[in-house]
């Protein structure tokens, strides 16, 4: 018998809450945490405005923040997000480290970006960079460790020497899919019977110039600077783009028995994952959703659950005409005549897109979702558009009960995953 796979410990760093209840309690109250950049100077750029975290302190999460000064914001971030999942699950005390893994969806440091423009201007010879010049510059200017932490391993590699977790250690960097993807492989690692218990999540940030630099150039992000907080409206008529987030996501995976026997206490269970390709282009989404709907027909399958038996989908909802529409279409396609009967909702209208660290996030959000009864809004959204025209649970949360959600992530080059959770009952 495959091994079942339940949710013991969560834990958030987000724009909108450094805790799973402060989030859960803003996104409930439809709150925004999206305004101006303040990670360095964007008055120039096309879009002048992001979902940052605010007031985030490593040293309320570990015991010597000086070992980490070199790190990136995403570590930082994953850092506190993963000591918040453990010390809820309760789970070290019992865990054998030889059967305690991590795997994360987690992304790459902010760049270094002043120290390399610099760089690169020092290198400069008749227009050109000189490339012995720019070794021998860059052997005194660039700082080693902070080069080194640059790497999208380096957050898994901190959490396990952090947590003693000598299982399987792996980082995907699947995009906009990548936290979910990881949650989805951590449990098939603990239901195959590698490990007992994973630490899965993702973490975080490109509010830098070259990732603004980069999305600006795609025409991906949303330009509506004069009211940055209405900026991401998801599936509404007038969206012109994603808002760029950051922060980080975790969660303690369990092995059901090992769960029980320890006396946890159980979020829900991971009952359904599908991971899919659309083979079609590297920034566009296929046209007919083909990986969306087959990505959510082999969550329903792996869950062996009907449409009708979810009543709530968290949905990738990123704001950009193109991805609300195919999304749309795909939940239509996969859940037929139940699509109309089901809530979808994009917690993206108020915390922005955390890119790597968007799924686990949303993740989570289901969970309290099935913990509490409640369906987390779309906000912002104002003018239907008639090829969304679903169940956005537009403006303010609801209460309804919910016993299986369903949460879709899809990301650049084509990466979609879907996680379906269930309520635990014995």
């Amino acid at each position: 018998m495959r091994r079942r796979v339940v949710i013991t410990g969560i834990g958030a760093i987000t724009p909108v809450g450094n805790t799973v209840e402060t989030m859960w309690k803003s996104l409930q109250e439809s709150k925004s945490g999206i305004g101006p950049i303040t990670h360095f100077d964007a008055s120039h750029f096309p879009t002048t405005f992001a979902a940052e975290v605010k007031d985030f302190a490593l040293e309320n999460y570990v015991d010597d923040p000086k070992r980490f000064e070199h790190c990136g914001l995403n570590i930082r971030f994953a850092i506190g997000a993963a000591r918040q999942a453990v010390d809820d699950s309760g789970v070290m005390s019992t865990v054998d480290p030889s059967r305690f893994g991590i795997y994360l969806g987690a992304g790459e440091g902010q760049q270094d970006f002043g120290r390399v423009m610099t760089l690169i201007a020092e290198s400069q010879r008749d227009g050109h960079v000189d490339l012995e010049a720019f070794t021998r510059v860059g052997l005194t200017r660039l700082h080693a460790q902070q080069e080194l932490e640059q790497e999208p391993n380096m957050p898994a590699g901190h959490l396990a020497s952090l947590f003693d977790a000598q299982g399987p250690n792996l980082n995907c960097l699947t995009a906009c899919a990548a936290s979910s993807q990881a949650i989805g492989e951590a449990t098939e690692i603990i239901r195959r019977g590698d490990a007992d218990v994973m630490l899965s999540g993702g973490a975080h940030s490109m509010i830098h110039p070259f990732g603004v630099t980069g999305f600006n150039l795609l025409t991906a992000l949303s330009t509506h600077n004069q009211d940055p907080q209405r900026a991401s409206r998801p599936f509404d008529r007038d969206r012109d783009g994603f808002v760029l987030g950051e922060g980080a996501g975790m969660v303690i995976l369990e092995e059901l028995e090992h769960a029980k026997k320890r006396g946890a206490r159980i979020y829900a269970e991971l009952v359904g994952y599908g991971s899919t390709a659309d083979a079609y282009r590297i920034t566009d989404i296929h046209p007919e959703g083909r990986g969306a709907v087959a990505c959510i027909n082999m969550a329903l399958r792996d869950a062996k659950l009907n449409p009708d038996d979810v009543q709530y989908i968290n949905a990738h909802g990123t704001s950009t005409e193109v991805n609300d529409k195919v999304e749309t279409s795909a939940i239509k396609t996969s859940f037929g005549s139940a699509a109309y009967k089901t809530p979808v909702s994009s917690i993206k209208s108020m915390m922005g897109h955390l890119i790597a660290a968007a799924g686990s996030v949303e993740a989570i959000t289901c969970l309290l979702s099935m913990r509490d009864n409640v369906l987390p809004p779309t906000i912002n959204y104002e003018t239907p558009d008639p090829e969304c025209d679903l169940d956005y649970v537009p403006n303010e949360a609801r209460q309804v009960p919910v016993r299986r959600t369903l949460s879709n992530s899809f990301g650049f080059g084509g990466q979609n995953c879907s996680l379906i959770f269930a309520e635990f009952h014995g």
